[in-house]
This record gives C-alpha cells, sequence and structure tokens, in this order.
C-alpha cells in the first residue's frame, strides 16, 4: 500500500467503488479490505450521502458524490484523488417501486459515473457494471429456458435501464479502446445495508416476523400457494463481491457478462419456516396456503404497526426509523415477482466454466444478514 512517501508497488491496484453505504457496494469495500496490501493498495468510496460505517482500514478514502451531477464537475471532483484507479466498480442504484420510472435516474447515474471515470482515471484498466436478474424481461415475459448471458434482450414496451446502463459502457469502453469492462448480474440480493429504503428482502421479513411476535399471531403467507412453493436462487452480497473482483482481476473475463447467484435454491416454504423459527414465531397456529388462498398486501398490512414496531424497539432495542412502508410494499414483488407465476431461474454455468467456484448457503445468509442488522443496532436482539 501507499507509506508515508506516497510510493507504491507499481503492480498494486487501486479500487473505485460506488455505492458504498449499499449492499452490493460495501460487500465489495468489506471484500477489497480483506485483500492484501500488496495487491490493492488504495480502496476510494463513495456515496452520495456521508459514509455510515466507519473503516479503520488506511487504505480507505472516502468521496461524497451524485452522479446524477453533470460529469464536468464530477472529473473536477475525482481527478485528483482516483488518478490512480485501475478498476471501477458501479453499484449505485436509486429506487423507485415503480419499476417503469427506474430509467429517469438510473440511466444518467450510470452514464455521468462512466464520462468521469473514463476522463478522470488515465490508469483505468477495468470497468465493472452491476446490474440484475431483471435483464432478462422475466416480469414481463414467460421464460423457457434458464437466464443465460447470451439471452436475447426483452423488446417488449416496458423499458429496463440495464440496456440503457451496458450501451453507455459499450459506446465509452469502445471510444477509448484503452480498458475492458465486466457485467454482473445478481438474482435477488441478501445482504446487510445501512440504507433503509431501496431493494431489501431482509429487514422488512424480519420486521414482519417480530412483529407477528409482538401481536401473538402466526406469520400469514401474503402470497399464493404457488409463490409458496416457489423455487428461487438468490444472491449472498459476499459472493457478489467474490465473483465481482475474481472477473474483474482475471484477463480471460475481460468484456464478459457474469450472472451470480449462490449455486444452491431456496424454497420460499422452507425459508419461511427458518425464519419463524430464528425469530421465535409460534407457528402452531399457522395455516398454510391451499389453492384457494388469497394474497394479502404487505404494504396495506404495514400501514397502522409502526406503532407495534417502535414497542418492540422500546423494549428490546433496534431503530425505531429502520420502519418503511414503501419496504414491505416491496416485498409483495418479492413474493410474487412474476405476474404470471411462471417459473424461471437462473444459472452460473458460464461463471463455473470460466473457472470461478465460490458458492454461499442462501438460507444461512438470510440468518447471517439478520445477525448483522443485530450486531449494527437496527434490529432488536430477542432474549
Amino acid at each position: 500500500m501507499n507509506n508515508i512517501y506516497g510510493i507504491r508497488a507499481a503492480d498494486s491496484k487501486v479500487a473505485f467503488v460506488t455505492g458504498a453505504n449499499g449492499i452490493s457496494g460495501s460487500a465489495i469495500i468489506d471484500h477489497l479490505i480483506k485483500q492484501p496490501a500488496r495487491e490493492w493498495s488504495e480502496i476510494i468510496i463513495t456515496s452520495r450521502s456521508s459514509i455510515k460505517t466507519v473503516y479503520t482500514d488506511p487504505r480507505v478514502r472516502f468521496i461524497a458524490i451524485d452522479f446524477l451531477e453533470p460529469a464536468e464537475a464530477i472529473v473536477e471532483k475525482i481527478k485528483g484523488l482516483c488518478a490512480g484507479v485501475t478498476h471501477a466498480f458501479f453499484s449505485s442504484y436509486i429506487h423507485n417501486n415503480d419499476f417503469s420510472q427506474l430509467y429517469k435516474k438510473n440511466g444518467p447515474l450510470f452514464r455521468n459515473f462512466i464520462e468521469a471515470v473514463d476522463l478522470a482515471c488515465p490508469k483505468l484498466q477495468r470497468v465493472v457494471l452491476q446490474t440484475g436478474g431483471k435483464h432478462y424481461g422475466f416480469q414481463y415475459r414467460n421464460i423457457t429456458m434458464p437466464l443465460l448471458e447470451s439471452m436475447p434482450r426483452y423488446e417488449g414496451p416496458e423499458n429496463i435501464f440495464y440496456y440503457e446502463q451496458e450501451d453507455d459502457l459499450f459506446a465509452a469502453q469502445k471510444r477509448r479502446n484503452s480498458w475492458s469492462y465486466n457485467i454482473i448480474r445478481p438474482m435477488a440480493i441478501i445482504g446487510y445495508s445501512c440504507q433503509y429504503l431501496g431493494i431489501n428482502e431482509t429487514l422488512p421479513l424480519a420486521q414482519y416476523f417480530l412483529i407477528c411476535r409482538e401481536l401473538g399471531e402466526a406469520p400469514r403467507w401474503p402470497g399464493t400457494l404457488e409463490s409458496y412453493h416457489r423455487v428461487e436462487k438468490q444472491s449472498s452480497a459476499p459472493g457478489i463481491a467474490n465473483l465481482t473482483l475474481w472477473a474483474a482481476t482475471n484477463p480471460q473475463c475481460k468484456n464478459e457478462a457474469f450472472n451470480h447467484d449462490d449455486g444452491d435454491v431456496i424454497v420460499w416454504m422452507f425459508l419461511w419456516h427458518l425464519l419463524a423459527k430464528y425469530f421465535q414465531v409460534p407457528m402452531d397456529r399457522f395455516e398454510p396456503p391451499t389453492a384457494a388462498t388469497e394474497p394479502f398486501d404487505l404494504g396495506e398490512w404495514a400501514l397502522d404497526k409502526k406503532a407495534v414496531w417502535e414497542r418492540i424497539v422500546a423494549r428490546y432495542g433496534g431503530d425505531p426509523e429502520a420502519f418503511q412502508i414503501d419496504a414491505f410494499k416491496l416485498m409483495n414483488w418479492y413474493i410474487t415477482p412474476a405476474a404470471n407465476l411462471a417459473p424461471f431461474i437462473s444459472t452460473v454455468v458460464k461463471a463455473r466454466q470460466f473457472g470461478w467456484d465460490h458458492g454461499d448457503d442462501t438460507y444461512q445468509s438470510w440468518l447471517n444478514t439478520m445477525r448483522v442488522y443485530e450486531n449494527a443496532g437496527v434490529l432488536p436482539i430477542l432474549p
């Protein structure tokens, strides 16, 4: 790493990570910190708001950047600090529960980023763009094969902003022709974030079970029988970070897209009972869904539950501000991500063929994430 004289190894790498307060961004930073200083001499991190995690590693440098600012203004902010950047990791995202509106901010967000790092980072070797499983349009169409990186883009009327981001990436890389890229496409992401708004499954589900426990109610399944039995692949945030750094530092992986999932599958029925056990919610009065079961809206369910959450926090600890109605509304989509209920599933065969051999236990990742939220003072620690 850099010493007090500002000297670093000639072959060491410098990382630039956006979205430092998000699930994937913070996981990438954690993974980088575990790497030797002789390999990664500096780790420059950024987010729109101030960083909420204290990093004791002296390689970490934080700079606040809003990538909705013009690229020229961003270049002026980063050109000194980022002159040595070799690898740029983009995991920024601005959420809107109305998916049709996501392109309005997330398109310019990435466009300004890629233009800025292309201009301000003369030593740039690799850019990694994280998108997601919705790239494949399973939310809009029937899928008759596993989600493969080579699948054609969805051509329906709905907008998938990932395509705009990819096209901007391809155009910048072709214009400069001095660095390569990777695209990482995780499925539903399981992990900790110090931010409460955005795409996050674990926190609202934890609150749902804790509130049911407080009220002495069985945790009703909010979906249908089909969604209760649905098999799904998910992505643990540490595993996403592992794939991201592996791909970004392997020459044979340049200019390739890779799906990410943990390598196993979950069934929502199994996960539901696992979480009930973890949060000490009795299931003796739980009624499994039947073919006649009608789903209910978790957002509507949560409307009058803020006071219950505050009561739980007052007794056991936690953060009263962690309760967000929009997070519960989004859970309706996670429970039933495609209106037609057609099955879909991802594959990491391509990454395996390229040599990636990491895997995670998704069920354990859910429990690990709950523990992190407890340790962070966000969720209560039950007796």
